[in-house]
């Protein structure tokens, strides 16, 4: 029977409802027991369960329950794989219920901004759009199993540098197209229970207590039902944090700072007790939402391994495969090379820490190949040169018939906490990977890292996959894809540089410790390479196949839309090999009416496909207004210009294979006309151009245009064209014929036209 939660907050003191707004400890809210209000536990995620007892820490610096470790975001969202991040979220929900764990704190959406962020590995995507919807499809996992989702961190934390104090210097074009749209779709479309704030600033305004933030677009915009907690120590002020619409602060403070502070505002009047009241409301229903609904689950610690390793293989990137140096063939002398094969890393630092049950090596998986043979080559844990190890691993790799060298980043290169200083491998693994290279020319590189690493041995070498940080069935996982059981089918969720000086904000990013400028704007990834034509070690989307694959067949349902109609996109693809495999089909959409500043195209559709050989099937797209649209900020609304666009079809971003244009039929942007607006915009509106072209053959007669110092002064036709065009409304008088009073008469004519009189 539904719970009457108004009535419970009527019979509850001021003190009670200001204790619910803050932990009991490190992971359990408070309860009141006089009536009945239980307290709940949320635990870290999000790629497995952390779970910990009250005296745990947030930081992962203490062991928490054995649990499953399944792939961080970093490789997860390189499966393009909507179905495969529900199942994870189905997993984790599964755990929590198994548990009694009421939140999981996950999953985290920032932007990857730059490669050096510590937490990269724990985002998803430098894309917006594939960040949201993998998000979603997550969300949607946990919350079907009666457990909440705590997307986070909400919002612009793409550093670890300062975090708890710097500020993120964003305009609100650039936030609103790429740091907020995957939580604007994860909360439109799943509801989840609970959103986690920040520690940073943004423009100055701590996000724990920014009423625009919290409120204003999260709740009252995109109509956001649960409640916002905030990340462990973000909070500064506690009753301003509580009226800008933050319900809990984590974690617990026992009673000796926040909910006095939050006593002693009511009762001083700087705080409404309605504001209080409204907050424990949230609080309740999302408690009795788990506690009211519990049911029975079982925790499979083995099943979950197995889908695991399967995550680990669909998120694989093979990023290189020159002369089909792989898949490797089972009874071939294989060197197994680096430490990582025998100890894996495939988590990051933190508070995502998972304390795994089953960790499985490569070693350990190659384990029934006779023709495997390791040597350590290079420590896993610090970049420090072995010359015996060294030399081991060259005789080794030179006397069999392929070298696979096990690289990647050291636990203490990224973490939680700090940012990485470079984007290079240890150097003692670089010089490894270059001595085999010159012995072994069947040389394949696996990695094992959160995030993108400068590859100057790239060209050395037969073959690189990304394994990025693939959860406790990694070794499994690698050892099916270098021999053929699997077929490699990731695609990259982040472009990697040649260099970390390509990154956009590489002159930005982390910011002198106060502030940190955004300066980059909207072009940040895929979108800011594009821009500049610039040459990248590996492109957004981009993962390769041990078969191939032919696109064909694109067509749209219509070839003009209006703002309110949606396209229906639809392409062929074909198995064109001999194996089986999976291929993430790329929807990106262009631009071309000029009205904006704009990135040369943006992802907004994926579908990934199943193929037997010779198999085709379909793929198909629906793209709405918002597909089309780029933020305005003199509206402050999404847009779309009427005119051209582009619709490309593609492996990757560097990759189009097909490409269509479509025509969008919409409204005139609101104008409004004044003295400075140009020539050119009231010529070229649907609505001015007649008047417009009146008045300018009044200003300057087409006889007499040749007299005026404007032409005098041009040194050819285009000059003067140009000129003419970009021109003012106010140079009718100062170079035309026009008074102050006709002008005037003109742009009020131009207004009443605008609003339809």
């Amino acid at each position: 029977m539904p719970r009457d939660i108004e009535a419970l907050v009527a019979q509850m003191t001021l003190e009670e409802k200001a204790g619910l707004c803050s932990g009991q400890d490190f992971w359990h809210t408070k309860g009141v027991s006089r009536l009945g209000i239980p307290g709940v536990m949320v635990c870290d995620g999000p790629h497995g369960l952390r779970k910990q007892d009250q005296t745990g820490d947030h930081l992962g610096l203490n062991d928490s329950i054995q649990a499953v470790c399944f792939p961080t975001a970093c490789a997860t969202a390189s499966s393009f794989d909507r179905d495969l991040l529900r199942a994870l979220g189905e997993a984790l929900g599964d755990a929590c219920q198994a548990e009694d764990v009421a939140v999981v704190l996950g999953p985290a959406v920032n932007i990857k901004r730059s490669p050096l962020c510590g937490r990269n590995f724990e985002y998803f995507s430098e894309d917006p759009y594939l960040a949201g919807e993998l998000a979603a499809a997550h969300i949607h996992g946990v919350q079907s199993r009666g457990v909440g989702a705590s997307i986070k961190h909400f919002a612009a934390n793409n550093q670890e540098y300062h975090r708890l104090t710097c500020s993120a210097q964003i305009d609100e074009r650039t936030l609103r197209e790429i740091y907020l749209p995957a939580f604007e779709t994860a909360v439109k479309r799943e509801q989840p229970w609970t959103v986690m704030c920040s520690y940073n600033l943004i423009n100055g305004v701590y996000a724990s207590q920014d009423p625009w933030l919290l409120t204003a677009l999260l709740r009252d915009e995109w109509g956001f039902e649960g409640f916002v907690m905030s990340d462990w120590g973000a909070v500064d002020d506690r009753a301003a944090a509580l009226a800008a619409g933050l319900e809990l602060e984590m974690p617990g403070t026992y009673g000796h700072s926040a909910d006095a502070q939050i006593v002693r505002a009511v009762r001083e009047g700087r705080l409404s007790e309605k504001v209080l009241d409204r907050a424990v409301a949230r609080l309740l229903r999302i408690i009795f939402r788990y506690t009211d609904n519990r049911r029975a689950a079982v925790f499979d610690k083995d099943a979950q391994h197995a889908l695991a390793t399967q995550m680990a293989r669909e998120s694989a990137v093979l990023l290189r495969n020159r002369d089909r140096a792989l898949p490797l063939t089972e009874n071939a002398r294989v060197a197994f090379i680096g430490e990582f094969a025998q100890k894996p890393r495939f988590q990051g630092g933190g508070s995502s820490h998972i304390n795994a049950h089953r960790i499985s090596s490569a070693l350990d998986a190659a384990a029934g190949l006779p023709g495997v043979c390791y040597a350590p080559g290079f420590p896993a844990d610090k970049d420090e040169a072995n010359p015996q190890w060294v030399a081991q691993a060259v005789a080794l790799a030179k006397e069999s018939q392929a070298a696979v060298i096990f690289a990647g980043l050291p636990d203490i290169f990224e973490s939680e906490g700090y940012d990485r200083q470079h984007m290079r491998l240890p150097d003692c693994q670089v010089a490894l990977i270059r001595a085999v290279a010159a012995v072994q020319p069947r040389t394949i590189v696996v990695l094992h890292n959160g995030s993108p690493v400068e590859m100057p041995w790239a060209q050395d070498v037969s073959a690189i996959l990304e394994m990025y940080l693939a959860g406790q069935g990694v070794g499994q996982a690698a050892v099916d894809l270098l021999f053929g059981r699997a077929n490699p089918c990731g695609k990259l969720a982040e472009s990697f540089p040649l260099r970390l000086a390509d990154n956009p904000s590489y002159l930005n990013f982390p910011g002198d410790g106060d502030r940190v400028e955004y300066r980059e704007g909207v072009f940040v990834g895929y979108r800011y390479y594009d821009a500049k034509e610039m040459a990248v070690a590996f492109p957004f989307g981009h993962g390769l196949s041990y078969t191939t694959y032919r696109y064909g067949n694109l067509r749209f349902d219509k070839q003009t839309l209006s703002a309110t109609e949606t396209l229906t996109v639809q392409v062929d693809v074909t198995n064109t090999g001999a194996v089986a495999g999976k291929e993430t089909v790329q929807l990106y959409v262009a631009d071309h009416t000029g009205a904006a500043v704009r990135p040369p195209k943006e992802l907004k559709g994926f579908v990934k496909l199943s193929l037997a050989p010779g198999e085709t099937k379909t793929a198909t797209f629906t793209l709405d207004e918002r597909a089309f649209a780029w933020y305005h900020t003199g509206l402050r609304a999404w847009r779309c210009a009427a005119g051209a666009y582009e619709v490309l079809i593609g492996a990757s971003s560097r990759d189009i294979r097909l490409t269509g244009h479509v025509t969008l039929d919409t409204p005139p942007l609101p104008l409004r006309v004044d003295t400075n607006t140009r020539v050119e915009t009231v010529l070229n509106h649907p609505l001015l151009a007649g008047v417009a072209q009146e008045y300018r053959d009044h200003a300057f007669p087409p006889d007499e245009r040749e007299k005026t110092d404007v032409a005098k002064a041009a040194i050819n036709e285009e000059m003067e064209h140009r000129t003419a065009l970009e021109a003012p409304l106010r140079s009718a008088r100062s170079f035309g014929q026009l008074t102050d009073e006709e002008l005037q008469a003109g742009i009020d004519r131009f207004n009443r036209l605008l609003q339809g009189e």
